[in-house]
């Protein structure tokens, strides 16, 4: 029984620290990479819709993307939704193939992006804080129940911590990847 809650807190806190790989893979740097572009959508026929699915996209050069509709009038919804999102690109287009330089990053930028990741790993450790409470309040509940005894509830909180540690050194381990891969110039 106290098996499941240690697994269960185990695969939800290895998801935590995918989502945060995951959301550090978005955040930008010096180099081009089309996953930068995964959270952009546009419109299509009336839905909203990943700009992966309406357009074959690129890495035309280590500072330059390609954008090619699959459909001509795609064109100018897929520049709009570029221009309009939180990424501060400027699209240049020509007939139908979207080019998108990325600025070099300036010293400043980087700095604010190296917060902007440590807000990302902070958030991270929340949840896995969090995760851990659950499990501890789950086990608590046994122990009250009298399904569990006190030296099987006092050492199963002590799995769950070493597991959460474990994770949150993952999490800092991710961290300080991302923030060296952004502070190189």
């Amino acid at each position: 029984m106290t098996q499941n809650i240690i697994k269960d807190a185990k695969t939800r806190m290895e998801k935590s620290v995918d989502a945060l790989a995951s959301a550090l893979g978005k955040i930008r740097t010096g180099r081009a990479h089309v996953s930068i572009l995964d959270h952009i959508e546009v419109e299509y026929y009336g839905s909203m819709v990943p700009l992966s699915q309406v357009a074959n996209l690129t890495v035309q050069d280590s500072r330059t993307l390609g954008v090619a509709p699959w459909e001509k009038q795609m064109v100018g919804p897929i520049e709009k939704a570029i221009i309009d999102s939180d990424l501060g690109l400027n699209p240049a287009t020509t007939g139908t193939l979207i080019r998108i330089p990325l600025p070099p990053l300036t010293e400043e930028r980087r700095k604010e992006l190296v917060k902007l990741v440590g807000g990302e790993a902070e958030q991270a450790k929340v949840a896995v804080r969090n995760i851990r409470r659950d499990a501890n309040n789950q086990i608590s509940a046994l122990e009250k129940e009298g399904e569990i005894s006190e030296d099987v509830q006092r050492r199963t909180e002590d799995e769950i911590q070493k597991l959460t540690d474990a994770t949150i050194k993952k999490i800092d381990e991710v961290l300080a990847t991302k923030e060296e891969e952004l502070m190189e110039i």
